[in-house]
């Protein structure tokens, strides 16, 4: 039975593409209906096809929330003032997501002087793990005009993409998210071993559920609790389990200060950058 039931017949919540669409939609889709059912409203789910123009698209399709990743959110909080509710605890216990720079296991690339005139893929300009890091390590190595210096680059629009980007030989280095990596390279032995990791990242906050100001105190209470609270249940430790976390912690805006301090590196002003190509 739900808790409650709401005047607000339905919550819209925003998806990222982090990994393919079906992929992603796979694994929220479960989640969604426990919240729906637990809080007597329905969560009805869509995929936001790009990162980049992310707060227009969350103003043009009237978004109740979002799961942002720790770029989009950091510029939804800056510019929406939408609210961090709550993120989850991955299975290897933390709550933080780190970029990855890759390369082949048989590339002679091992620093930035050797990516010269190579071929990059990023995931997209609206990325902390996908693009902001890069643009950081290259700036703090002197670089500052990536048209020049490499080759090519071009985007895939989320991580598994990018990954098998390099893995396939279509591009020389890669930048992506850890966790998409990790999970991958869980299925798929040929990563873990035709893959080799150059540079990280610090610690950024996982993907975060936030939601609009304007949302109705009781249900974002809800909402919240029920996600704080459903490794308490057996059948939220189910969903938990299809969603590859062992929990929900409550999230806060000052989650996303090594994301501003990312951005700063990186010579980007988070309240005007729009992540377009």
């Amino acid at each position: 039975m739900p808790f409650k039931v709401f005047a607000q017949e339905e919550i819209l919540i925003g998806l990222i593409p982090e990994q393919n669409i079906f992929r992603q939609m796979e694994r929220y889709r479960p989640l969604a209906s426990y919240l729906s059912e637990k809080a007597g409203v329905k969560i009805k789910l869509t995929i936001l096809s790009r990162y980049g123009d992310i707060v227009e698209r969350f103003v043009s399709r009237s978004l109740d929330g979002a799961f942002f990743d720790s770029l989009t959110g950091a510029m939804a909080i800056t510019r929406m003032g939408v609210e961090p509710m709550a993120r989850p605890v991955n299975l290897d216990g933390k709550s933080t997501v780190r970029s990855y720079i890759f390369v082949r296991t048989d590339s002679k690339i091992n620093s930035v002087t050797d990516m010269k005139g190579k071929k990059v893929v990023f995931v997209d300009r609206a990325t902390a793990t996908g693009y902001l890091f890069a643009v950081a390590f290259l700036h703090e190595n002197s670089i500052r005009d990536i048209n020049r210096y490499f080759n090519e680059y071009f985007f895939t629009g989320s991580h598994d993409s990018a990954i098998y980007s390099v893995l396939d030989n279509r591009a020389d280095i890669g930048s992506a998210q850890d966790t998409i990596f990790n999970i991958l390279a869980s299925k798929d032995p040929t990563i873990k071993r035709e893959l080799r990791i150059i540079a990280q990242s610090e610690e950024l906050p996982e993907t975060t559920l936030c939601l609009r100001k304007s949302i109705s105190p009781k249900i974002k209470t809800s909402i919240t609790d029920i996600l704080l609270h459903m490794n308490e249940d057996p059948a939220g430790k189910e969903i938990l389990k299809k969603f590859g976390a062992v929990k929900f912690i409550r999230a806060e805006a000052g989650d996303f200060n090594s994301v501003f301090n990312l951005a700063r590196r990186a010579q980007i002003n988070i309240k005007e950058y729009k992540g377009t190509r």
